[in-house]
């Protein structure tokens, strides 16, 4: 009670929280599907978890040291054979910071994997609310349903559209405003235009490898995880649909056949 109005209790383990430019839920997830993502960029796990500052921080910590590091050029030259320079190029300076935090990236996704594994067939169990709508001044936010493929072919023509088609903004322009920075800097469509027009030596010039590694995990995840998102927010959909018709039209004394 405060100043006279009785406040509804919070929810002990919800489901799902919807904002204006999300809605957040929990899931039943692979943990290690997730340690791999961690694995193969640290971030990627806890930005697919929903854990956006930790996500968005481990991600900016490994484009800075990686390229401090130069990680990937000495990536590239190790399956290329080139071991002499791979062992040149690398910065040990900053290739020392990198070790401990990426083997943090993969433990913290994982442990917090089972823990909102947890979390989520507890509140499947206790019937845990779910909001159909959220409503602000900028932005509105509606639950329906969304075709995955649909959300998929947007993110294969440029990664972040599919996560703005499904309504998960923070995720969305993070990967967009990345991938423009990527495709920028590795000079990809410089790159293609020289091979479209058979210049493949002039192409592999100006393609800088540093930059264009990064976008093979970046592609993948965003199509990974925005297929993910599209089926389970069909699903949490659903899940919202029947608490309604159960809530409002099912008659408290019905027996539910086994």
């Amino acid at each position: 009670m405060r100043f006279g109005i009785p406040q509804s209790p919070k929810q002990r383990r919800p489901k799902a929280a919807a904002s204006s430019i999300a809605t957040n839920f929990v899931h039943l997830r692979n943990p290690y599907v997730m340690a791999w993502w961690s694995a193969a960029f640290p971030g990627f796990g806890h930005v697919s978890l929903g854990n956006y500052v930790i996500g968005f921080l481990m991600f900016g910590w490994e484009m800075l040291v990686n390229t401090q590091a130069n990680v990937n050029l000495a990536i590239l030259y190790s399956f290329t054979g080139r071991y002499d320079m791979a062992k040149e190029v690398v910065n040990n300076r900053w290739l020392v910071l990198y070790a401990p935090v990426w083997v943090f990236c993969i433990w913290s996704s994982y442990r917090l994997t089972v823990d909102l594994n947890k979390l989520s067939i507890l509140a499947d169990r206790n019937h845990s609310p779910i909001d159909a709508a959220y409503m602000s001044f900028f932005e509105i936010n509606i639950l329906e349903k969304r075709s995955p493929w649909v959300s998929v072919l947007w993110t294969a023509l440029t990664p972040g559209l599919g996560h703005l088609y499904t309504h998960r903004i923070p995720t969305g322009f993070f990967i967009l405003i990345w991938w423009i920075a990527m495709v920028y800097f590795s000079h990809l469509l410089q790159a293609a235009q020289f091979t479209v027009l058979g210049e493949f030596e002039q192409a592999k010039m100006v393609l800088d490898p540093e930059w264009f590694i990064y976008m093979p995990s970046l592609l993948g995840f965003a199509v990974y995880d925005v297929y993910v998102n599209a089926v389970e927010y069909n699903r949490l959909f659903e899940r919202e649909q029947a608490q309604y018709l159960i809530r409002e039209y099912q008659t408290p004394d019905y027996n539910m056949p086994k």
